[in-house]
């Protein structure tokens, strides 16, 4: 396809000159540290661009792997070019309804587009003061500025860790819902899911009122505010985070108020859930950050065919990353020849001064089996505390690709990792205001729902990192990725995570 071909077939202009720039710079060399010359990191395959719409299916396979929709089954919705995986299916490629058995409802139609400008970073921006002025509730809960156009939020007078969020323009359709958002603590990931999910019900007219509050994870205050949803007849209640996941499980399975999880790990492998093929049975309906291992592993050995250690960045005070992220990836590795070592940080509070420490020594246990380090990687898990460590985590890899099961940790500039696989926090938001719209208009119970997973997973990519390292990217991600930020860190393609965060 031509530049101008791909411009009329609706490419952003960006876009297309990375493509260009790609390509055209397959056969330059860069002088790296060391004085060796490698390969400039281009797009490893020159196959021309389809400029289509369609869904990119991949089930067990790299995303480029299929392009015919699967059949549709019981179509929980879709997501942009996102499908949603329930249980151990991908269901509904590309359906614009969210359907419970025979009944439909309508997902939001306005596009997940694509930015043609450069956005902040969601996660530098989620940690930057939003206004002069800071609001009682600043200090744990953002969202983005936008939404101040349609949703009024108003802090609790006598609690600093409650507030309300209300439509500034009422809608008249259906009696007022109440929904009740449990945080466990500030998390920048929290802050991109509550703004999706309130953008998902501004879309689809839901006439409702949100009080989130703060639990600090005592069980006190949880239990207060469990008894506060209670006695005012509360309709839903969203769990945020794996930690409020697995209070709300431990302490209200089979309660009255129904409760979806959201920036969650795999319920299955924490053992909230039996299986995927069923709904819990109570009134929880789960989603899920987690992609299926065999399926990240299929990216990876397309990136490293040869791949021979994988280090993973975990910390292990983090029940759920290490049990949902580490260990499953571990254990693929062991089984199929590939080495492991695991970088675990034993305190949160000192990961920079232990990363600084471990990481170093991780690199020297790879080169006993991988001199050059060109076959192996370090997989960074969703654990806060290490990864907002990114900037020293890069100090200390030196070559040696890092690639995230977060996408957001792929940004702007040079504190970023290389790669992305995995379902963004905004993804998995959508998903669980799906489902949460669901169980308000009574089309299904909580119970019912399967395992929400969004499929295939948002792949991120910074060119400006593979450049630094000599990384070959291969085209299909290239082609499939959700998040693309050129050679010089700036985003070409992003989808969502765009403005100021409040």
């Amino acid at each position: 396809m031509t530049a101008r071909a791909a411009l009329r077939s609706g490419w952003s202009r960006s876009l297309v000159a990375s493509l260009l720039a790609c390509s055209i710079l397959g056969a330059a060399r860069a002088e790296d540290n060391d004085g060796r010359t490698t390969p400039e990191p281009v797009i490893a395959s020159h196959k021309p661009v389809t400029a289509t719409h369609k869904p990119v299916v991949a089930t067990h396979k790299p995303a480029i792997a299929s392009r015919k929709p699967l059949a549709a089954g019981d179509t929980v919705g879709s997501l942009g070019d996102k499908t949603i995986r329930a249980g151990g299916k991908v269901l509904g490629a590309g359906a614009k309804t969210v359907r419970a058995p025979d009944k439909a409802v309508r997902v939001s139609d306005k596009a997940v587009g694509s930015a043609d400008k450069a956005a902040p970073s969601a996660e530098k921006a989620a940690g930057e003061p939003a206004k002069p002025e800071e609001k009682p509730y600043s200090s744990w809960f953002r969202y983005r500025a936008e939404l101040d156009q349609t949703w009024a939020i108003t802090a609790d007078p006598a609690d600093s860790m409650r507030l309300t969020i209300r439509r500034k323009s009422p809608v008249q359709s259906g009696s007022l819902r109440h929904v009740l958002v449990l945080y466990p603590r500030p998390s920048s990931a929290y802050d991109i899911a509550i703004s999706s999910i309130l953008r998902v019900f501004d879309d689809k007219e839901q006439n409702v009122e949100f009080t989130v509050v703060n639990f600090d994870l005592k069980d006190w205050r949880g239990r207060q505010v469990i008894d506060f949803a209670e006695a005012k007849s509360f309709d839903l209640i969203f769990a945020m985070g794996s930690e409020s996941t697995a209070w709300m499980h431990e302490h209200y399975r089979g309660g009255a108020i129904p409760v979806v999880s959201v920036c969650s790990k795999d319920p299955v492998e924490l053992g909230q859930m039996k299986d995927y093929d069923h709904g819990s049975g109570t009134n929880f309906a789960f989603t899920s950050l987690n992609v299926p291992v065999d399926v990240q592993m299929a990216y990876v050995r397309e990136l490293k065919p040869d791949l021979a250690n994988i280090a993973v960045l975990v910390d292990s005070k983090n029940v759920s990353a290490v049990q949902t992220q580490a260990e499953p990836i571990a254990k693929y590795a062991r089984l199929h020849g590939i080495g492991v070592v695991t970088v675990a940080v034993q305190d949160p509070k000192t990961a920079r001064e232990e990363l600084a420490r471990l990481i170093p020594d991780a690199v020297r246990t790879m080169r006993k089996t991988d001199p050059n380090l060109t076959r192996s990687l370090f997989w960074l898990t969703g654990s806060t505390s290490v990864f907002k460590e990114i900037h020293t985590i890069n100090e200390n890899v030196g070559r040696v690709p890092v690639v995230s099961v977060v996408p957001e940790i792929v940004t702007e500039g040079a504190d970023t990792a290389v790669l992305g696989i995995g379902i963004s926090f905004e993804s998995n938001a959508h998903l669980a205001a799906v489902y949460a719209d669901q169980i308000l208009r009574r089309v299904v119970r909580a119970g019912d729902l399967k395992v929400g997973i969004v499929s295939p997973p948002d792949i991120s990519i910074s060119f400006l990192k593979a450049h630094e390292i000599g990384m070959r990217i291969p085209f299909s991600f290239f082609e499939s990725a959700s998040f693309i930020y050129d050679y010089q860190g700036r985003a070409v393609r992003r989808v969502g995570h765009e403005g100021a965060v409040n």
